[in-house]
């Protein structure tokens, strides 16, 4: 599988760290980060949606949850977590599949999606697949159907704490200010780029920015 033949950065950064990953997620307050993302989207029953970087599958399984006759599809290139995902889905009891692979290379027919989501995977793209994954997004999304993206944003610091020099010198948040975010996503030929909502985690020292975009006319 192609899949196995490219480097990624595991859901976890690490694969030891893997078992960490969903409850430092909820301790850090990403869970309730994406329900913003789930509500905004104004999802309907026919909806056929994708969750690209899905990772263990919190935001896929939730969406399944919320509304059980949307068809959701998960994508990620680490087997493990996607493992983690499976386990999830069968102990909530919902159906979802979880395909292993790029986003940048999205393996679905054009226009296959009515709803694409990305919560907290954007940054960890290398510069040059950001554009590459959001001109697939703008590939398989139907007519009428529209991304939803949620990411850390690059931050703007002051300050000399250890947390703050922390947070400033990751690499990953590079190029993913407001201003880059949406450039990436018009660059792509998605309509309408915009963002709809800020909010802050870890004491204010971490924005969160709410993005969409919609296929084009």
């Amino acid at each position: 599988m192609e899949a196995r033949n490219k480097t990624y950065l595991p859901a976890a950064g690490h694969d030891w760290a893997l078992p960490f990953y969903d409850p430092l997620s909820r301790l850090l307050g990403f869970e309730r980060a994406t329900r913003m993302l789930v509500h905004q989207a104004a999802l309907q029953p026919a909806h056929r949606v994708l969750d690209i970087g899905c990772g263990t599958g919190t935001l896929a399984v939730r969406i399944k949850r919320l509304y059980p006759e949307v068809n959701v599809i998960g994508l990620d290139p680490d087997p493990k977590a996607l493992s983690r995902a499976r386990r999830k889905a069968r102990q909530a009891a919902v159906s979802i599949q979880f395909d292993q692979g790029f986003s940048e290379e999205l393996p679905y027919p054009d226009a296959s999606f009515d709803r694409v989501f990305s919560s907290f995977m954007f940054h960890h793209l290398q510069v040059d697949r950001r554009g590459e994954t959001l001109r697939e997004v703008r590939r398989v999304l139907a007519p009428g159907g529209s991304l939803h993206l949620l990411d850390f944003e690059q931050p703007e610091l002051s300050g000399g704490g250890l947390l703050t020099r922390w947070i400033r010198s990751s690499h990953h948040l590079d190029d993913n200010s407001e201003q880059r975010i949406l450039a990436f996503m018009q660059e792509a030929g998605l309509a309408g780029p915009r963002k709809v909502a800020t909010a802050a985690m870890l004491f204010g020292l971490l924005r969160m920015g709410y993005f969409q975009a919609n296929a084009p006319s």
